[in-house]
């Protein structure tokens, strides 16, 4: 663990989901800053969370999602491999685990546990990533922003797979990552910063996600600086329909790829 001698005192805590992109970004942000300590939660159960979406779209639309991710997201997700492993390192991220010795399990990030080690552990900036939505009483627990990085243009791509819908929806000038603050909304916060991604022919539904990640790396990293510096600025929103967005079913994909060939 490193930090900046212009931020020496200053603490990063991560507040975190278990996954890749988690170790990411906390391998990222560690070599840069040092990370004091990383709080991570358990995720809602599969069974839990179907339940949750089918309440808000209706079974049909939840099973249409479950059949797009078994026929489609899946097989994509396996046949990426070689390209996810060279975009990894063509950008040298380290996907290592996260360290032991510095990571906090907690049920959830609206336990009251979690508001106890925020509060135990008082950071300058608390660095969100892949979490369930978080309750008011949590970001108020503490006196620092959380900043968060978001796989999509916001407000206009709120939800998940972003880039994606912004490319099946031929708005590929709004195919990118938004890092911005994090109030009780879905990625409703203070935009601070937004990238567009390019993705190649090579590239599909499996790999937009760490095309986000990768251009929204440098961004975040500002975003911290100017986060432990007191100096945030935000940015306009760009201007259309704030949406928010859920899963493809099979057959929104199959529609969407005949119509624009996006894969």
């Amino acid at each position: 663990m490193s930090a900046v001698p212009e931020f020496a005192g200053k603490k990063i805590v991560m507040l975190a989901g278990p996954g890749e992109s988690t170790n990411i970004l906390f391998h990222a942000l560690d070599a840069e800053f040092g990370v004091h300590r990383i709080i991570v939660e358990t995720p809602v159960s599969q069974k839990q969370l179907l339940k949750r979406r089918a309440e808000k779209l209706g079974w049909a639309t939840v099973l249409g999602q479950i059949a797009f991710k078994l026929a489609v997201a899946g097989p994509l997700g396996r046949g990426s491999q070689a390209r996810l492993a060279a975009l990894k390192k063509a950008n040298q991220l380290d996907d290592r685990s996260l360290p032991e010795d510095r990571t906090i399990r907690v049920p959830s990030v609206n336990d009251p546990a979690c508001i106890a080690r925020l509060q135990a552990l008082s950071p300058d900036v608390v660095v969100v990533n892949g979490t369930r939505i978080i309750a008011k009483r949590v970001l108020t627990s503490v006196p620092c922003p959380f900043l968060n990085t978001h796989a999509g243009i916001t407000p206009l791509y709120r939800g998940v797979h972003g880039g994606y819908w912004a490319l099946a929806n031929n708005d590929a000038a709004h195919c990118g990552v938004s890092v911005h603050l994090v109030d009780a909304g879905i990625d409703t916060g203070g935009i601070i910063a937004q990238a567009l991604i390019q993705p190649g022919p090579e590239d599909n539904f499996a790999t937009y996600p760490l095309h986000q990640l990768i251009a929204g790396l440098p961004l975040l990293k500002d975003a911290v600086r100017a986060a432990l510096g007191g100096n945030i600025q935000l940015r306009p929103a760009p201007e259309g329909t704030s949406r928010l967005w859920s899963h493809p079913t099979l057959a929104e994909y199959w529609a969407n790829r005949r119509r624009t060939g996006v894969r």
